[in-house]
């Protein structure tokens, strides 16, 4: 393993099958593509597209599936040395439909457990997570134990060192309830430094979906930047020096469900660069929008240039 990673992220992966006919129900769909998924690992993939030294903390089953993944992240030059086998659960599939532009339906296949919430505190390597620039969570990996403890463990020894996210990912099918969502998500954002959640993560997490009122209340938790997406409305970013709103940006919508690991990946470039907040929310809109207009997730992460093109044409 790497020394002083630039970027490690904690969480959820495995195999996305992509319709190739869009437009139509899955009962409809005749041929897929494969891809590797999972939002931990398409945040890595994205950071490490602008040159980060990425590694993922992850489990997958001991399955062909399985050893896609690490070949996958290998290929998109993710250290994959965390990312190991649980022998008791397959590797999770996940299917989607695609109903251009706002309509993604999504179904996870990750029975009777997901081998990504097999995450044991002693398996980590707290040291590394400290070190690292990044240090990068989801909420997901609070829905089960022993993930939930392994999770709270690794944000506990960053202290909100540097750059500490968490990432609301709210997924209400991973729950028993939205109660024991808040619960946990609160005592993650007690350990963060930057919190990112659209309208309906937010809410859960703090109880209001108005922007203004989130954003404060993320604050209140002792992060020191909280980012919400208000979808149309645009990104409000917030931290005690100020805020910033800014827009979308648009393009012709293929699959919108990539989107939000684009923009975590763009985000931990911008905030590892030491860009000001408004050039890296623009920024990662561009990214996110990049990938919304492709078909694919993890492969279709752009480069630096890719977005700069974007943001030139969008102003």
């Amino acid at each position: 393993m790497v020394e002083s990673l630039d970027v490690i992220t904690m969480g959820r992966s495995g195999v996305d099958l992509y319709p190739e006919q869009t437009g139509v129900s899955l009962v409809d769909v005749a041929t897929f593509v494969k891809a590797l998924g999972g939002s931990a690992a398409n945040v890595a993939v994205a950071a490490a597209r602008y040159g980060w030294r990425t590694a993922l903390i992850s489990r997958t089953g001991a399955d062909p599936f399985g050893d896609y993944v690490r070949k996958a992240l290998g290929e998109f030059a993710v250290d994959a040395s965390w990312v190991t086998k649980v022998s008791a659960y397959p590797t999770p599939v996940t299917f989607c439909e695609i109903f251009p532009p706002d309509n993604f339906p999504i179904y996870f296949y990750r029975y009777p457990k997901a081998p990504d919430l097999e995450i044991f505190p002693e398996e980590l390597d707290l040291e590394a997570i400290a070190a690292a620039s990044v240090f990068w969570t989801t909420g997901t990996g609070l829905s089960r134990e022993p993930s939930r403890s392994a999770t709270l463990a690794a944000l506990a020894a960053r202290d909100r060192r540097s750059i500490t996210v968490h990432d609301l990912d709210y997924r209400p099918m991973f729950w028993p309830s939205v109660d024991a969502a808040t619960e946990w998500q609160r005592e993650a954002l007690s350990h963060a430094s930057v919190a990112v959640g659209n309208l309906d993560e937010v809410e859960v997490a703090v109880g209001t979906r108005d922007p203004e009122a989130a954003a404060d209340a993320l604050l209140e938790l002792g992060v020191s930047l909280a980012i919400v997406k208000q979808g149309p409305a645009g990104v409000l970013g917030r931290s005690r020096a100020g805020s910033v709103v800014v827009p979308p940006v648009p393009v012709d919508v293929v699959n919108g469900l990539g989107a939000g690991d684009a923009f975590g990946g763009a985000l931990c470039h911008g905030l590892l660069s030491g860009w000001e907040l408004e050039r890296t929310l623009r920024f990662a809109n561009a990214a996110g929008a990049i990938v919304a207009s492709r078909l694919l997730c993890s492969s279709a992460m752009p480069y630096e240039s890719e977005v700069d093109k974007l943001m030139g044409e969008a102003r």
